[in-house]
């Protein structure tokens, strides 16, 4: 079991069950999954660029990353329906919780002046939104092999029933936002 997550289940989950006024520990808000992804335009060009971008969030997660493609084509960006385009990666379990650890202990930190995470990311039903402009900042990726800095999305998907609830679980889980 991760660090995080036997603290989640020793430590955190009774606290928020508390905090919140949850009578079951059942209705405290957990961690369902983490997705990361990417999306590149120069991939209309050169699609060979997504098997480095793959290799590289890979690396990050531990898991195979996807390669998606285009649903829409849009003439103006010289775009066709089918075209690979961006790369995503779903983790759930321990993958998802070594992941969150990373995150909060590892890569936040090492972003540019960081002053913490803004709190526009939640989506009104506590899942929370963010992106990072490098890929740089987790430790896995080799700074010299990089060849471009490219940013990702990550979705952190709770099943809190609001926005405060979800916040809570973030903050406790050691989020850094905003005060």
């Amino acid at each position: 079991m991760n660090r995080l997550h036997g603290q989640y289940k020793k430590e955190i989950a009774p606290a928020l069950m508390k905090q919140l006024g949850a009578k079951n520990v059942m209705q405290v808000p957990r961690l369902e999954k983490i997705t990361l992804s990417v999306c590149l335009s120069e991939a209309v060009q050169n699609p060979k660029i997504l098997n480095t971008v793959v290799d590289e969030i890979s690396s990050i997660t531990g898991q195979k990353a996807v390669i998606t493609k285009a649903k829409k084509a849009i003439s103006n960006f010289k775009l066709r329906a089918g075209i690979p385009l961006g790369v995503r990666v779903t983790l759930r379990r321990e993958k998802m919780w070594s992941f969150m650890d990373r995150l909060n202990t590892l890569a936040l930190p090492r972003v540019r002046d960081f002053r913490g995470l803004p709190s526009k990311g939640f989506d009104g039903r506590g899942n929370y939104n963010m992106g990072l402009k490098e890929q740089i900042v987790f430790p896995e990726i080799n700074y010299d092999k990089v060849d471009k800095v490219r940013g990702m999305n990550i979705t952190i998907c709770t099943t809190a029933k609001n926005d405060a609830e979800g916040r809570a679980l973030l903050e406790a889980l050691g989020m850094p936002f905003r005060k």
